[in-house]
């Protein structure tokens, strides 16, 4: 039932979102660029700095162009479903957004279901990552939906950008579960 409940939404923001194209991001092997910016969890603002996450393990690291839109509340609400599956691989999710603090707060606590934290992505962190949404061609101040798998080394491992929710929650587990393989070898 839960499946139902999480895939009727990601369609529907799937079909509302496949006519805007993102623009390109950071390839995989690149080195992360740092940053410190403002989070909220749990409705909490804290102080959010990449590289002391990335000492816990790796990072999930996905933007999004604005909380409690259709779209960006489904893959929330996917990220919050699957946050046991990631902390089970040593991951922490992080949702990145232009929006302003308090509305994090707020996102924080509805649809991540104080599970995750989500930060100000500010226009430095989202031309470093070069994730601007392109509008009819020109980047605009919100970040296109873009995930980043990031290594504790600080070199992203994955990168995935498609407007479409479903598959970056699928996608960066996957990469996360692979790299934690690989290091268990």
């Amino acid at each position: 039932m839960r499946v139902a409940l999480i895939a009727a939404p990601l369609a529907l923001a799937a079909a509302l979102t496949a006519a805007i194209p993102a623009s390109a991001q950071l390839a995989a092997g690149a080195a992360a660029p740092d940053f410190n910016t403002v989070g909220a969890l749990a409705g909490k603002e804290f102080k959010l700095h990449l590289k002391a996450q990335l000492k816990k393990g790796p990072v999930v690291l996905y933007f999004y162009p604005m909380s409690f839109t259709p779209g960006c509340s489904a893959e929330a609400q996917a990220f919050a479903a699957a946050t046991p599956e990631f902390k089970a691989a040593g991951a922490t999710v992080i949702g990145m957004a232009a929006d302003p603090i308090e509305k994090l707060k707020d996102f924080s606590t509805k649809d991540c279901a104080s599970k995750f934290a989500v930060a100000q992505a500010t226009p430095a962190i989202i031309e470093g990552y070069d994730v601007a949404l392109k509008r009819n061609g020109t980047k605009t101040a919100m970040a296109s939906r873009t995930s980043f798998v990031i290594a504790p080394d600080g070199k992203i491992l994955y990168a995935h950008s498609d407007m479409s929710p479903a598959p970056h929650i699928r996608n960066t587990l996957a990469a996360v579960k692979e790299w934690r393989a690989k290091r268990q070898k």
